[in-house]
């Protein structure tokens, strides 16, 4: 669980945008500038990621270097979208926003 101020903007971004776009979750991703982006999931024809990935497509558009947190809310990721963000970035905190609104540790 998290506490820090930072995890909870991202919290705040991913749930904002789950609601705007009235998608199933949501994420937020902080790189290790300190910018944020979020994502929903993407579902095209036989195309389909999950907003984890989705998220990460979004942020290597902008060439980060490095992931420090990321914040999902709704649907949880697949154990793979996992994987490919560990492979990423294997410092990255990644959390998932519980039904009482604390972020659990993935």
């Amino acid at each position: 669980m998290s506490n820090n101020s930072e995890d909870l903007k991202l919290q705040t971004l991913a749930k904002a945008t789950m609601v705007r776009s009235n998608s199933n979750s949501a994420a937020a991703l902080r790189d290790n500038t300190g910018r944020t982006y979020v994502a929903i999931p993407v579902k095209s024809g036989g195309f389909e990621i999950d907003s984890l990935l989705a998220v990460l497509v979004v942020a290597k558009a902008s060439s980060i270097n490095g992931i420090e947190a990321i914040v999902i809310c709704g649907q949880a990721p697949s154990p793979s979208s996992i994987s490919v963000i560990k492979s990423e970035d294997l410092g990255a905190k990644i959390y998932l926003v519980s039904d009482k609104d604390e972020l659990l540790s993935l």
